[in-house]
């Protein structure tokens, strides 16, 4: 039996998907002002969607987006190799518990392969517990600390 959903990797060719993941960050993650007020117009759009180095996946139900992640790729300095960060990773919460979020990620490792990444990482945030347990179960957990460094 084939998953109720798909996953693909979107392109320039897919500035509505596009703006549908971006409305499902904004509501997942209640940042609707963040993903929704300023997006980025379509010439920026097709570069990024066409960069080796942002990648853009989507879980899609009968044509509708129900998960997306979001990802860059980081070429390393000292060594022929890069790094994969997911810097967003969210599911519709009516589809949640579903396997939506291990398929992206699962779908982001040969791309990530593909590209010379070694690994790929992710951060979750303290107290929120269903990231956590996903990442877990999917790779090494790493005690780090993050700053936020304001450039003006």
């Amino acid at each position: 039996m084939s998953a109720p959903y798909s996953i693909q990797r979107l392109t320039s060719d897919d500035p509505d998907l596009m703006d549908a993941l971006l409305t499902l960050f904004g509501d997942v993650f209640e940042m609707r002002e963040t993903y929704g007020a300023a997006r980025p117009g379509k010439a920026y759009r097709e570069r990024l969607l066409s960069s080796d180095d942002f990648i853009a996946l989507v879980a899609l139900s009968d044509g509708r987006v129900i998960g997306g992640l979001a990802a860059y790729m980081l070429r390393k300095f000292e060594q022929e190799r890069s790094e994969i960060y997911i810097y967003d990773l969210a599911v519709d919460g009516a589809h949640r518990r579903q396997g939506i979020a291990t398929a992206l990620i699962e779908a982001l490792k040969p791309i990530a392969r593909d590209n010379g990444a070694y690994v790929i990482f992710v951060q979750a945030d303290q107290g929120d517990e269903p990231p956590i347990a996903l990442y877990s179960k999917l790779g090494t957990r790493e005690e780090v600390l993050h700053f936020d460094i304001d450039v003006e």
